[in-house]
């Protein structure tokens, strides 16, 4: 009786075992379950692979999108629907550590207010054009001017209703471990009042190595002019950390374009001896006082917002920026078929400018605008690279932005 009963009891050990132990399932569940949250202790942002999410509505009802894309060496691109925005930028730090690099806003209604083509596609032409006109195959076309204020009077990328302001279609790609998105949108003849229906489709990927590729296409049914880039700002020490004016920047040009107090082009100078030399890396803010004596600049605010010439062929991918921020050690290079870079220093901005960030506030040179483009006003001025796009041809661009580390 007593080796019955002890038999018994080892049963139901071995039955209550059984039913308490969890099945290779479970057991292959609560794995995941573990690794997903050290994945997301080592780095909060790291929420899943290419999510999408909503990024609120627009004051007229649209609904926008965000999308996350997430690159096996660490980065993460947030980009929204409206206007190609990059929203937010996680690159790893000399230890490892994620911050968000660029700025802008957590909502689409937040970058409806403010502004400041944080993050944007910049289309169907960057920049300014003088007067809000142009002529090609003689006939005067005349655009909406959004920049009337002192001395300057012009379009700025393309009117109060560029391409920043569309909500583009969004398709996934993916090509093994590299993550993508394809936008599209087609602007119709005389939106803006730019000639000509453009289609265009605009390619982002993030490479394993930490590189986000941007590839650029369009047509057109008629003629029309055509300047597209990217208008992200960047603060290597991560956004709302304060001013980026200590942080490096080396860009390989050795001229740049003068202009007039109204920011329209007048003629290409050297950058040697003035306050936009940056042939050697250094430190953003070195030459403050440089640029705050050059009386040409006062109307612009002693600052940047200027065109650089690189070197190198157009069409031809070429480096134009390396930036270093040297307390994260966090380095970008931007590399460009493009022929010039728009430098914008970010001097408008304010803290009345919220970030990010739960409880902070942006400042004045809160970030750096490096914006790969053909020239400025280019349709009103023959010496420079035509930005003229005509049916039967294909508009084609590519930039790189290569994150790294310093050694």
């Amino acid at each position: 009786m007593k080796r019955l009963m002890m038999a018994l009891a080892l049963a139901g050990t071995a039955l209550c075992v059984a039913q308490d132990a969890p099945s290779g399932a479970e057991r292959m569940r609560r794995r995941k379950d573990a690794a997903s949250q050290v994945r997301e202790r080592r780095s909060p942002a790291m929420i899943g692979r290419s999510r999408v999410t909503s990024f609120g509505r627009l004051a007229d009802g649209r609904e926008t999108k965000l999308y996350r894309l997430q690159g096996m060496g660490g980065l993460i691109l947030d980009i929204s629907d409206y206007g190609g925005r990059l929203v937010r930028c996680y690159a790893p730090d000399r230890h490892g550590n994620l911050a968000d690099v660029t700025l802008g806003w957590n909502t689409a209604a937040e970058y409806e207010k403010y502004g400041f083509s944080a993050g944007t596609l910049i289309g169907r032409y960057g920049n300014r054009i003088a007067d809000g006109k142009f002529t090609l195959d003689g006939k005067e076309y005349k655009l909406p001017i959004n920049e009337d204020k002192a001395a300057r009077h012009c379009n700025l990328h393309s009117g109060p209703e560029g391409w920043d302001k569309k909500v583009w279609k969004v398709k996934p790609v993916r090509h093994g471990p590299v993550q993508g998105l394809e936008l599209t949108y087609v602007s119709q003849d005389g939106e803006m009042g730019f000639p000509g229906t453009v289609t265009c489709t605009v390619t982002y990927k993030v490479l394993p190595n930490n590189v986000w590729t941007i590839d650029y296409e369009a047509t057109t049914d008629k003629p029309t002019v055509l300047n597209l880039t990217h208008h992200s700002y960047w603060n290597l020490a991560g956004e709302s950390s304060g001013n980026v004016l200590g942080q490096e920047l080396q860009i390989f040009a050795d001229s740049y374009t003068q202009t007039t107090a109204g920011l329209i082009p007048t003629k290409d100078a050297p950058v040697a001896g003035t306050g936009f030399d940056f042939t050697s890396m250094r430190q953003i803010g070195a030459k403050a006082d440089l640029m705050k004596a050059d009386s040409s600049l006062a109307p612009m605010d002693n600052w940047y917002d200027h065109n650089f010439v690189l070197r190198g062929e157009v069409g031809k991918l070429k480096q134009a920026v390396a930036m270093r921020d040297p307390v994260s050690g966090r380095t970008l290079e931007i590399w460009t078929t493009e022929p010039c870079m728009q430098m914008y220093g970010a001097q408008n901005m304010s803290s009345e400018l919220p970030a990010k960030a739960a409880g902070k506030s942006l400042c004045q040179y809160a970030g750096v605008a490096l914006e790969t483009q053909h020239y400025p006003d280019s349709p009103n001025h023959p010496e420079f690279p035509s930005t003229v796009l005509r049916p039967g041809e294909t508009f084609r661009s590519h930039t790189e932005y290569r994150f790294g580390v310093a050694k």
